[in-house]
C-alpha cells in the first residue's frame, strides 16, 4: 500500500506526513510513505488545497491535516 502526501513543505504538510506514519505504525499496515512536494504532481491528483492525503493515489482529504487515529480507519478499509 501507498500513503502519499501531497504538500509543498508547510508545518500542516509535516504534521500529516508524521500522523501518516504514526497510523502506518498502530495499525500494523504494510505501507510506504511518499510524499509529493512539486506543485505539478500535486495537481494531477485534482488537488486544490494543501495538505492532502491520498492512498494508492486516490485522494482521501484534502485542505486539512487528519488525525493519526482518522488515518488509521482509512488504512483498514483500503
Amino acid at each position: 500500500m501507498k500513503v502519499q502526501i501531497l504538500g509543498t513543505g508547510c508545518p500542516k504538510c509535516k504534521k500529516l506526513a508524521a500522523n501518516a506514519e504514526e497510523a502506518i505504525a498502530a495499525s500494523g499496515v504494510d505501507a510506504e510513505i511518499v510524499k509529493i512536494d512539486k506543485l505539478g504532481e500535486i495537481m494531477e491528483f485534482g488537488v486544490m488545497m494543501t495538505p492532502a492525503l491520498a492512498i494508492d493515489g486516490e485522494v482521501k482529504a484534502s485542505g486539512k491535516v487528519l488525525s493519526a487515529a482518522e488515518i488509521t480507519e482509512m488504512l483498514k478499509g483500503a
